[in-house]
């Protein structure tokens, strides 16, 4: 289980500016094998607070804790981040081999022929398209099998079909290693499709307004009407939640969700 409790994150400015204030009074657990998906506008604290439980990010007050550890000393999370981050000069297989502790081929073959890149493995970063980059990306940030998976918007910028097919991958590869998730996005309807709870995050600094638990039946397909029926519902209770915004009716959290 994770549990994140960060009472303040802020960047320090120029001496003649104040501290910009980025996430307050965050508090919330995930539990094993979830797959929780961050919904917030654009500068929020999404991407800083995955950074905060990678470990990336230290300055920070409060306290984050993955199966009972500190982030940095309990085994990496896997991490894809929003740019593929491949090395030009390594192949396919060297950049995925490179968070390996030892090389182990046969198991990086395996994993690169599951998610469509069996052809492709000792070609370079800049011979793929960007689809491609991002499946390798995929593929590096599960080679080790992690409890823990963070990835901040993995498929934005890219065709829909391009990314409804890395997103089926990602629920594939993710139910077969049990892994608990933690997806940031702006896609509402991404989000419905993913995850089996939602958190959404107002504007700088970012809090949690609304804790959403999504009781769609799975499997799921991306255009599916239930989907969109959520996706209605949850904008005609609140529309400006996409915005961080939310009705004063409505809880910042479950009961269950602290």
């Amino acid at each position: 289980m994770i549990q994140i409790d960060i009472a303040a994150k802020t960047y320090r400015q120029n001496h003649d500016q104040s501290d910009l204030p980025v996430l307050s009074d965050i508090s919330f657990s995930v539990e094993t094998n979830q797959f929780c998906c961050i919904v917030g506008p654009s500068g929020c604290g999404k991407t800083s607070l995955l950074n905060i439980v990678s470990g990336l990010d230290e300055d920070f007050e409060g306290e984050v804790s993955i199966d009972g550890c500190a982030p940095m000393s309990g085994p990496p999370p896997g991490y894809v981040f929003q740019a593929s981050r491949l090395m030009p000069w390594l192949t396919v297989r060297e950049n995925v081999e490179l968070v390996l502790a030892a090389s182990d081929k046969a198991k990086v073959d395996a994993l690169l022929g599951e998610i469509g890149l069996q052809e492709f493995v000792d070609a370079y970063p800049g011979q793929l398209s960007g689809g491609m980059r991002r499946r390798v990306a995929l593929a590096r940030a599960i080679i080790t099998e992690p409890g823990l998976l963070l990835l901040d918007e993995p498929f934005s910028s890219l065709d829909a079909p391009v990314a409804n097919h890395l997103r089926r991958i990602l629920i594939e590869v993710c139910d077969r290693r049990s892994s608990t998730v933690l997806f940031v996005t702006h896609d509402l309807r991404e989000a419905l499709y993913l995850a089996d709870r939602i958190l959404f995050v107002s504007s700088r600094p970012g809090v949690i307004v609304l804790d959403h638990n999504v009781d769609i039946p799975r499997p799921r397909t991306p255009e599916s009407e239930s989907i969109e029926l959520a996706r209605l519902e949850l904008l005609k209770k609140n529309p400006q939640l996409l915005f961080g915004l939310v009705e004063s009716d409505e809880t910042s959290a479950t009961p269950d969700a602290m």
